[in-house]
């Protein structure tokens, strides 16, 4: 499976209420259209606080995050050449600005509980010092064993970015993001007690030794298809 994910904030003439309702009334039916898409969320930014961690935070200003799923590169790849992708770009901007495109390979590492649940995401890049390989090793090994190990998790999934697009830019220096984390739990309590956890020690001393920044979000999710 591979991730599409667009980082978007809302125009400065656009009111929250009227961001939030066309992006789910009438530009997410348009994309929905694509040619071979298995799923597409849209997660509406509501807490931009360092919610529960104490780590550097990037300059990301976001007001939604689109995640559309295909079953690989080439699928997406045939979906963005198809002529349903055309009209997209234009009715984004009636509402959003896009800040960018990551294009992921999701690693689920605890399954998603059944709802109601909420949903935090986290936009990682890497320290100038770390290479993109030892930054895969340190994040899908042992980091992701010790957050797995969070009580109350109810869900885990790092998404790695193995593309990205800004603008005509796809060099790393346009869009330093090196993975998404998704992470689900019951409530903001049980997420502030797990971040409060002997577990959640181990883990943020070993975001240290890797990450630079972790910018958080908590969203509320949207299932288009």
């Amino acid at each position: 499976m591979i991730l599409r994910m667009g980082l978007l904030a809302r125009r400065t003439d656009v009111s929250p209420a009227e961001f939030r309702r066309y992006w789910r009334e009438v530009h997410g039916p348009l994309a929905a259209r694509l040619p071979g898409l298995r799923r597409y969320e849209q997660n509406l930014v509501t807490d931009r606080s360092q919610l529960a961690i104490d780590h550097a935070r990037g300059g990301w200003e976001l007001d939604g995050i689109s995640q559309l799923s295909f079953d690989d590169l080439a699928a997406m790849d045939t979906a963005a050449a198809s002529p349903a992708m055309a009209p997209i770009g234009p009715d984004n901007d009636r509402f959003a600005v896009l800040r960018g495109v990551l294009v992921a390979r999701p690693n689920p590492v605890v399954p998603v509980a059944e709802g109601p649940l909420i949903k935090r995401m986290s936009l990682l890049r890497r320290r100038p010092d770390v290479s993109a390989e030892r930054f895969r090793e340190e994040w899908f090994g042992f980091h992701a064993k010790a957050v797995g190990k969070f009580p109350g998790l109810a869900g885990y999934t790092q998404n790695l970015v193995v593309a990205r697009q800004a603008g005509a830019e796809t060099g790393y220096d346009a869009l330093p993001v090196d993975g998404v984390v998704e992470m689900w739990f019951r409530s903001v309590e049980d997420l502030q007690a797990a971040f409060s956890s002997p577990a959640a020690e181990v883990s943020q001393h070993h975001a240290l030794d890797f990450i630079a920044e972790i910018t958080t979000f908590l969203v509320e999710v949207h299932r288009v298809l």
